[in-house]
């Protein structure tokens, strides 16, 4: 690990003044990706601004008709709440399945969303769901949140304070998973709404995205069924040690159907 300065901000206005500062420095969440890239070295931050001491900035709110999560909420905070799993029940499934105990009991859903990886869960919930990123300046529509791998529409000195998700008629995630990491190699979001259906895939390709055939047979008629038939191009898709492109592209279709299913239900 390289020496690094660290400071813990007492409010979200002084972590984002000490990143003003120090603009190559990191923000620390629930670290479960920060810390292991530096402890291997593949991270020279230079400095960390902690954010674990900022006073509300964890906990779930439900409200009628939307959910709003604080963005140090840990990811077993969010699969454990009564409440979201009343409202949104997907979602909490999809936090209990993130990678294992230790990780749920660390990782905040703020630290998952900004750091963007193509395998994450989030992500894919985000999307679907339509949900709102709210940050210290201003509020992102998931759609236009993710751009690339690694990549989001956040801006220097910018920090995410909240998600908000509006509360879907029904909705659920499914995934196939890497056994040891249990990353999604593909893992897909079905939300429907009183307006339409939203399906958002992760895992697959480099960065989430939607899948508008799906979301047009869906809406006509919500059955596993109805997308059946639907192929995903492989152009695009990622290969890998784990699964090729065209691997990929069939357990998009697979994952999707086990999503309806599971909403139905």
């Amino acid at each position: 690990m390289y020496a690094f300065k660290y400071q813990k901000a007492a409010s979200v206005d002084a972590a984002a003044q000490a990143l003003a500062a120090a603009p190559h420095a990191k923000l620390l969440a629930g670290g479960q990706t920060l810390v292991a890239a530096m402890k291997l070295r593949l991270a020279d931050c230079g400095e960390i601004i902690d954010l674990g001491a900022i006073p509300g900035l964890s906990g779930i709110t439900v409200e009628s008709k939307t959910v709003t999560i604080g963005a140090m909420t840990r990811h077993a905070e969010v699969a454990a709440s009564t409440a979201l799993r009343s409202a949104i029940p997907g979602l909490a499934a999809l936090a209990g399945g993130i990678a294992d105990r230790m990780v749920r009991n660390m990782g905040t859903i703020g630290g998952s969303v900004a750091n963007n990886d193509p395998a994450a869960d989030y992500p894919a919930g985000l999307l679907a769901l339509g949900a709102t990123i709210v940050t210290n300046r201003r509020r992102l529509a998931a759609d236009d949140f993710f751009t690339g791998m690694f990549e989001t529409a956040l801006a220097a000195g910018e920090i995410i304070t909240a998600v908000s998700f509006p509360v879907p008629a029904r909705a659920a995630y499914a995934k196939f998973r890497n056994p040891a990491s249990r990353y999604a190699i593909v893992g897909v979001f079905v939300a429907e709404f009183a307006g339409g259906v939203r399906v958002a895939v992760t895992g697959a390709g480099p960065v989430v995205f939607r899948v508008p055939e799906m979301e047009r047979a869906l809406a006509a008629n919500f059955a596993s069924d109805a997308i059946a038939g639907i192929t995903i191009p492989e152009e695009g898709l990622s290969s890998d040690i784990h699964a090729q492109a065209d691997h990929r592209a069939h357990l998009v279709t697979v994952m999707a159907m086990r999503a309806v299913q599971a909403a139905l239900q």
